[in-house]
């Protein structure tokens, strides 16, 4: 067993680890940065180091300094959690050569799957299923014309280096071509270092379905069944659920399938997920990419399975056999994730900033709250701004809503502006209840809303008394300072709550 880990990230994410290490009696070293010394990963951890000023570049992205830190403490692993570094081939040869176990899938394999066309041969040579278009980055506007000409518009042009919505660009016919190739490009030079582009079959009103794998250096892969992860915003999820309302039992079997023939294919280790499109009236899935690393949705997955993913990471990058095999792996009940963003909807889901005045997270049976703040956490512009995530258990689907419905509505959060009222518009919208939402949800059923209607029913008496009482506590704060008997901000809050 590892002694001692280091875990290369922050937030929520860091202190999910932090929990996993302690609970095997692993010591858990965390990095931070400036604008992190009061965070709650920073207070749990085991070890905590400062590693840089609060720009990434300058602290949880500088590959030397987090090296440099886990030798000096004497750490084993590094586990990379999502985002920063966790899907960075030479990061993860440098931490090999310096004799550092990291807690993820092989450089190669990375690689491999990181650069979408070439995921996209392996996939076809395996007989994946995968959206018609290029194996290959296109050489020019030219090339991506006769490739549409030959699969029909309308197409997709994406970034080969990289997702998350950046380089993507829908091409309706053959005159939007060019504009649309050099705005691709461009913008995939400028998030991934590389313009490389592909072209696929555009796919109308799909489904997100994924599969978690996951694998041990000893041959055995294994699917932990299926997650809908279709209610998107900017091409990123804020609902996830298991099992996927959207196919039944033998699509199930087909589309899990193929995800452990996929992470075969890739020569995986560790845990990993399979993105797959699913065009429901078709009833066909085509593989979209592989997430080498963690997901930020794992925990429905761990929900409806019993299995903690974390831990079993780190047994595995100890070279231990998984704990289970695929006949022991099952789906019980329903699981629902919301993830809980500072950011303003009505403003075009701008972020939000500003300093935790006061959290208060729902309780109940099967309610689990992955959260990365406390009181007094800063919520800053240099990193992504989720603030927790929100799972519950239900027997059924139906259970699951009702329960995050009323989760939802007990959550308080006051100091910035969340996304809580339209988590729970969205689970009380009909698209929602009767599982007929695609990726486009958001897009068809919220934004002929905004802004002006939008903003109307988005602020309900939840978020207006939470603003009001953030208000009264600045004005308090100043009193406290001037008169050391007035009310505490804690008193406060119990004289004013919550409806």
């Amino acid at each position: 067993m590892f002694e001692k880990i280091l875990i290369a990230n922050r937030g929520e994410i860091a202190v999910r680890i932090i929990n996993a290490c302690k609970e095997l009696g692993i010591t858990a070293a965390v990095p931070y940065s400036r604008a992190d010394e009061r965070s709650l990963f920073v207070k749990l951890a085991d070890e905590a180091y400062f590693i840089g000023e609060a720009p990434a570049s300058e602290s949880y992205l500088n590959m030397e300094k987090i090296i440099s830190l886990a030798k000096g403490i004497g750490a084993e692993a590094i586990h990379p959690g999502y985002g920063f570094l966790a899907e960075n081939a030479e990061f993860i040869r440098l931490t090999e050569m310096n004799g550092i176990k990291f807690i993820g899938p092989p450089a190669e394999t990375v690689e491999l799957m990181g650069e979408k066309t070439a995921a996209r041969r392996k996939m076809k040579e395996s007989d994946v299923p995968i959206v018609p278009g290029s194996t290959r980055p296109l050489k020019s506007a030219k090339e991506a014309l006769e490739f549409s000409e030959s699969i029909g518009y309308p197409v997709m042009l994406k970034a080969a280096a990289g997702g998350g919505g950046k380089g993507m660009r829908k091409v309706d016919n053959p005159e939007q071509m060019l504009s649309a190739f050099e705005r691709a490009a461009n913008e995939a030079l400028k998030a991934f270092g590389d313009g490389s582009v592909y072209i696929e079959k555009f796919v109308e009103n799909p489904k997100h379905i994924e599969v978690q794998i996951i694998a041990d250096s000893h041959g055995n892969v294994v699917h932990l069944f299926e997650r809908e992860c279709s209610v998107q915003r900017r091409h990123q999820k804020i609902i996830e659920e298991s099992p996927s309302p959207s196919i039944d039992e033998e699509i199930r079997k087909a589309i899990t399938r193929a995800a452990v023939k996929a992470a075969k294919a890739a020569n995986y280790i560790n845990a990993g997920t399979i993105e797959f499109l699913f065009d429901a009236k078709k009833k066909e899935f085509y593989f979209l990419e592989m997430n080498t690393r963690l997901q930020v949705e794992h925990p429905v997955t761990e929900m409806v399975t019993g299995i903690d993913i974390v831990k079993e990471q780190i047994r595995i990058a100890e070279g231990e056999k998984l704990s289970f095999n695929q006949s022991e792996v099952r789906q019980k009940g329903h699981a629902i994730e919301c993830r809980i963003y500072a950011e303003d909807t009505a403003n075009n889901f701008m972020p939000s900033t500003g300093v935790i005045k006061h959290h208060k997270a729902p309780l109940g049976a099967f309610v689990r709250v992955d959260s990365g703040i406390d009181v007094q956490s800063e919520v800053t512009v240099y990193y992504d701004p989720m603030l927790a995530k929100l799972i519950v258990w239900g027997a059924d689907r139906k259970e699951a809503i009702a329960k995050m419905l009323q989760a939802l509505k007990n959550y308080q959060i006051a100091g910035v502006t969340t996304n809580l009222d339209l988590l729970r518009w969205v689970l009380e919208h009909p698209k929602f209840t009767d599982a007929s939402f695609t990726i486009n949800f958001i897009e068809e059923e919220l934004f002929p809303l905004l802004p002006e209607k939008w903003r109307e029913e988005l602020y309900s008496k939840h978020e207006i008394r939470a603003a009001i009482v953030a208000a009264i506590l600045k004005e308090k704060r100043k009193a406290i300072q001037a008169n050391k008997n007035a009310v505490s901000e804690n008193n406060l809050w119990e004289l004013l709550k919550y409806e």
